[in-house]
């Protein structure tokens, strides 16, 4: 069950005061796989710190760790970090520092959940070491491998993540979730075995897990980046590298990108032409798509993914109804996956 700083008010209540709140926040992304006795006791107590300094975020705990992505109000920023020091399971563990803020805030609740994993794969951890991960590659070690015609180089996000943005030349697998991906890359890179392959993702987490599962299916030059794009774009920035990302790094906050470099390598999915890369949720919430548009389309379109959808919210409120549940009992993908257009 998930716990809320905000208690019970409505979506677009809590909205509307974390957009009202103007203060400077940091967003930050953090992960560790540590053995948290009781999970629902220290989310606990997480909620009641994090919530005293205002903290908006999704975070995950489990037995087997911690997945955090969160912002801080810079006011409160010394006081989080000392308390994250001086918590046994948290102390040192780095945070990924957003690549660039937005005017309205990446998130805007505090929702805590005890989860069975921190990152759901679908891998039965009894059955592989889990601790046997890829040795880690840094910026310069990957620019290297995405040199190397020998290299082979894997995104480990989904599709909708990689068509706006991913490494020049990187294996982009068509799959939905990472547990599907998991399923689908062992036998798509198994052509390619006895090569060096680097792993890479939006703050390192997924390919934590890829690499020990990669290594276990008898992959055995197996690397992955450190911190993901996240840190990759502040180190190669710092260190004068060449960036070797294009377009946009998906984030699954408010946000729903940053940009790592100025190519925009998507198509507006309404109009199939124009080169775009923000993406945007249907507005009619029985929808909620996921799609990217152009401006021109997401103007002459109101927001919505398409005129259907746009009638359809118009309609009074017993037609919404039942084509909701029609929608929900016929349309949508089952299992879930998240709803999406696609660029033809």
């Amino acid at each position: 069950m998930a716990v809320t700083q905000q208690g019970k008010i409505s979506r677009h209540e809590q909205k509307a005061r974390a957009e009202a709140d103007t203060r400077p926040r940091r967003t930050i992304s953090f992960y560790r796989y540590v053995q948290i006795a009781d999970p629902k006791l220290f989310r606990d107590r997480l909620l009641t710190v994090w919530s005293s300094l205002d903290c908006f975020g999704r975070i995950y705990v489990a037995h087997e760790g911690i997945n955090a992505q969160m912002n801080v109000p810079l006011m409160y920023w010394d006081q989080f970090d000392a308390w994250i020091q001086s918590q046994p399971e948290l102390r040192g563990v780095p945070y990924k520092v957003a690549v660039e803020e937005h005017e309205k805030p990446s998130f805007y609740k505090l929702t805590i959940k005890v989860r069975s994993k921190i990152v759901a794969d679908g891998l039965d951890d009894s059955t592989f070491d889990v601790t046997d991960t890829g040795t880690y590659l840094t910026p310069e070690e990957m620019n290297q491998y995405i040199d190397d015609p020998d290299a082979i180089v894997v995104d480990m996000r989904n599709n909708y993540e990689s068509e706006v943005g991913h490494f020049t030349g990187a294996i982009t697998p068509d799959v939905d979730t990472f547990r599907e991906e998991l399923q689908v890359v062992p036998e798509q890179l198994r052509v390619h075995k006895n090569q060096k392959i680097a792993l890479y993702c939006t703050g390192g987490i997924r390919c934590e897990k890829a690499s020990a599962w990669l290594k276990h299916n008898g992959f055995t030059n197996v690397r992955h980046l450190k911190g993901g794009i996240i840190e990759y774009a502040h180190q190669v920035k710092q260190q004068g590298l060449v960036n070797k990302f294009r377009g946009k790094n998906f984030v699954f906050d408010e946000r729903l990108g940053e940009r790592i470099s100025d190519e925009v390598i998507a198509t507006c999915h309404l109009c199939r032409k124009a080169k775009a890369d923000t993406h945007y949720h249907c507005k009619n919430q029985i929808c909620h798509a996921l799609f990217i548009g152009c401006d021109a389309c997401v103007k002459k379109q109101g927001g919505y993914c398409s005129r259907w959808c746009a009638l359809t919210d118009k309609a009074p409120a017993p037609l919404k109804k039942w084509f909701a549940r029609y929608y929900n009992a016929w349309l949508r993908q089952r299992p879930f996956k998240k709803t999406r257009l696609k660029a033809s």
